[in-house]
């Protein structure tokens, strides 16, 4: 599914309900990033940016939408945003990104504040390095072990590793759970300690 057409997205949505009845969990997992392309702000493609935002953003928006619209009908439903560590902390030569995911944050919290009075919680997992398949080509080297640039920013990272795809799965479950039915508008931050402050010796 395209999720920046909003004729796709409103068909896809459709026929879940067409076929399951109702719609209980949206996680919002789509999403492009910067980490191919990183150069300064005034040598960023506007069609790249505009591609970025348009998925990690716009697209969001759409679904959301969609799915808020079957689940207000309910009285009921989780809509689980994927951020990033990026939304919270500026990371250099990543604007599209940073900006998009930031915007995910605050479209997280004012979802909440809207849906939370029609039975809808809507929080988001802000993942920090993340090790998964797309991203093993950047971690390793060809001797398998970390690249410099990794380690450096490992160093940076409390418990002293990536996390990985099912650490972020696990976070997005709980906020599916009955066990988490009264949180809203949150962001839960999957990061091994990153964004609480760089590991450093004194």
């Amino acid at each position: 599914m395209n999720v920046t057409d909003q004729r796709q997205v409103r068909a896809v949505i459709d026929q879940i309900v067409r076929e399951y009845g109702r719609l209980d969990i949206l996680v919002n997992n789509a999403g492009v990033n910067t980490l191919s392309h990183r150069v300064p702000i005034d040598q960023f493609p506007q069609e790249e940016w505009d591609r970025i935002v348009g998925v990690d953003m716009t697209g969001l928006f759409l679904v959301s939408k969609a799915a808020a619209a079957v689940m207000r009908q309910q009285g009921s439903g989780r809509i689980i945003n994927i951020s990033s560590i990026g939304g919270l902390v500026p990371l250099r030569l990543q604007s599209p990104f940073v900006a998009a995911k930031a915007g995910v944050i605050n479209l997280t919290k004012s979802m909440a504040l809207e849906l939370g009075g029609e039975g809808i919680l809507v929080n988001a997992v802000a993942p920090g390095s993340i090790l998964t398949e797309g991203t093993k080509a950047l971690f390793y080297e060809e001797d398998g072990k970390f690249s410099d640039s990794v380690e450096k920013m490992l160093a940076h990272i409390p418990l002293g590793r990536p996390g990985t795809s099912e650490e972020i799965a696990h976070a997005v479950l709980f906020l599916a759970a009955p066990e988490s039915s009264y949180i809203n508008g949150t962001v839960l931050t999957v990061d091994g300690g990153w964004t609480a402050g760089y590991a450093r010796e004194f």
